[in-house]
């Protein structure tokens, strides 16, 4: 290294080695601080940055957080936000102040900062959480959701705290085993510091990633799909085996009710009945049709759709009117509430078919079993649309596909193209699906100039449209064809807006006006706003109808818009609606 380098490495030792003792000369004078401070090892740039990416986090995002969630989300960035902070303090001292010679400035000065920047970090903290809870106030009552207190939410700070010390330990931990395993290696190979530092971190980063890939996500996953293939054996209170033959589940069913899961069992049993159609409708109808098969009905995939097959020759569903395919979501769940809603539209005369692919929840299928989702629904779609078009054209009933969540993502897997689905279906509605659908994905993408990202116009709304409630379905204005591909979307759903790519890149929806269930205060931030959307997915479906994940009744209209039943009326929408909501409280919440 030539000597005038060597002159300003030794120079910037110098000065940090001044800073250090600055820190030691206060803790001689203060033994109680000296201990505490010995533990922490604060970096006050750091801690600057901490509170000002906790600041961040406490901005509004999609839905209303408690404290509670607040509180991990604030910790999580602080942490990244100490991080950064510190890598932004060295290279700052490395490159910028090296050179000065007012650089590090006098004792007292650094005692004045040390002092000054924690009790300004905690000051905006506080200033921050109470606005923090005005805004989440705000948020809920646009939602019409349970709202929070000042006091309540102040005890974000504590929690926030103690998660961020817990990730910055462990990050410490990290890098006290890269120095011992650098060290290691000097020793027993005499290689230069350079090297062994690099090796160690490779070592250690190669480690860590084995034992996180290898042990900790493959052993969740293990571990969290014998919990759930246990909740799987269990049934709903209420639900009950089917009796009529147009069940899968019933004494005549290929199907055995003890094989259909948790939600295929939900499923068959809580149809609505013809004497109950018959009443809501006012004119005689027939027994729906529901066939289901479970994981357990048969070992491999191939087998259970065989059973599918055979549950819909079996119950005559090729003779129905109507018939519709629901790829479900990772459980094998279908939205009840949709369900019956086909059902009182078409008066009976139809046939749902779903099955099961997974035992895990849809937020863990999401992270894990993505391309399981759409295998099994293009194996779905694939079978059963084999068998229809070998049906006479005119003898073949209407052709439909339904999805909901991670049940959109599996539907769109069985399709190449918009043009492929348009020459298999006869109509298409999904419902809230997940930002990383491929078909999804591409038509926003190419929306109209000039539409938002929030709800777009593909084509001018000719084939596909999206809407955000039942009021926006029939926008714009222009001339819709068949077969008909809807998707209905809220501005608040965190399934639909939450993506990898907002840890560093605003997306569009964040630059355009809000939607009508978004604060206008949300922003986007690196990193934080990622945590915050994470955050809101853990409670998509905890808020009022026509918000988050919650569609509510918004279904009805939308599969009143893709199917046109004939003669309808907007009284007999209403009508259904009554009588969708009056099942929905005899019900009871989900479980």
């Amino acid at each position: 290294m030539p000597a005038t380098q060597v002159d300003r490495l030794a120079a910037f030792e110098v000065r940090q080695g001044r800073i250090i003792a600055a820190v030691t000369d206060f803790g001689d004078r203060h033994p109680l601080t000296a201990r505490i401070w010995g533990w922490l090892r604060l970096d006050f740039t750091g801690v600057a940055f901490a509170a000002l990416f906790f600041c961040w986090s406490l901005t509004p995002s999609l839905l209303p957080r408690d404290w509670l969630f607040q509180g991990i989300i604030g910790g999580i960035n602080a942490a990244i936000g100490y991080g950064v902070g510190c890598v932004v303090g060295w290279a700052g001292a490395r490159f910028l102040l090296a050179d000065r010679s007012w650089w590090p400035p006098p004792l007292p000065v650094l005692r004045a900062i040390k002092v000054a920047v924690p009790v300004a970090a905690v000051l905006a903290s506080v200033i921050a959480l109470v606005l923090a809870a005005g805004e989440q106030r705000e948020l809920a009552a646009l939602m019409g959701a349970e709202s929070t207190t000042t006091s309540g939410y102040l005890r974000t700070i504590l929690l926030s705290v103690l998660v961020a010390a817990a990730l910055i330990a462990a990050w410490r931990g990290l890098r006290d085993i890269c120095r011992w395993v650098a060290a290691l290696l000097m020793r027993r190979t005499r290689m230069p510091l350079g090297l062994a530092r690099t090796l160690g971190v490779l070592v250690v980063v190669l480690m860590t990633f084995m034992l996180i890939d290898g042990v900790l996500v493959r052993g969740t996953y293990a571990f969290v799909n014998q919990v759930f293939s246990l909740q799987d054996d269990t049934t709903r209170p209420g639900a009950e085996q089917p009796m009529h033959p147009a069940k899968s589940g019933s004494p005549e069913s290929f199907a055995a009710w003890d094989t259909l899961g948790f939600e295929g069992r939900n499923f068959v049993s809580r149809g609505l009945d013809a004497d109950e159609l018959t009443v809501v409708n006012g004119t005689p109808a027939l027994e729906p049709i529901r066939v289901y098969v479970g994981l357990d009905t048969a070992p491999t995939a191939e087998e259970r759709i065989d059973l599918v097959l055979a549950e819909l020759d079996r119950t005559g569903a090729f003779e129905r009117s109507t018939l519709v395919l629901i790829p479900t979501t990772g459980t094998g769940w279908v939205n009840p509430t949709a369900a019956r809603a086909m059902e009182l539209v078409h008066n009976g005369d139809l046939a749902m078919v779903a099955w099961q692919y997974s035992y895990l929840p849809s937020w863990i299928s999401f992270l894990a079993d993505r391309e399981k989702a759409a295998a099994a629904g293009k194996m779905l779609v694939e079978s059963v649309y084999e068998r229809w078009s070998q049906l006479p054209e005119d003898d073949r009933p209407d052709l439909f596909l339904y999805g909901e969540s991670l049940g959109t993502q599996s539907g769109e897997g069985a399709f190449d193209s918009l043009a492929e689905i348009r020459a298999e279906m006869d109509g298409v509605l999904w419902v809230g699906p997940p930002n990383s659908n491929r078909l999804w994905r591409q038509l926003v993408d190419r929306r109209d100039p000039g539409t938002p990202e929030v709800r777009p116009v593909y084509a001018d709304g000719l084939v596909v449209r999206f809407a955000d409630s039942a009021a926006t379905i029939h926008e714009p204005d222009t001339p819709w064809l068949a077969p008909r591909v809807l998707y209905i979307q809220h501005a608040s759903d965190p399934v639909v807006w939450w993506s990898p790519d907002l840890l560093f890149t605003r997306p569009d929806w964040l630059s355009e006006p809000p939607g009508p269930d978004r604060l206008p205060e949300m922003r986007w931030f690196p990193i934080v706003t990622f945590w915050q959307v994470s955050a809101d997915l853990t409670n998509a479906a905890g808020v009022p109808d026509g918000h988050g994940h919650n569609y509510g009744t918004s279904v009805l209209d939308g599969w009143i818009a893709v199917t046109q039943p004939e003669g309808w009326t907007e009284n007999d929408t209403e009508r259904v609606r009554f009588a969708l909501e009056a099942f929905a409280d005899a019900d009871g919440p989900e479980k």
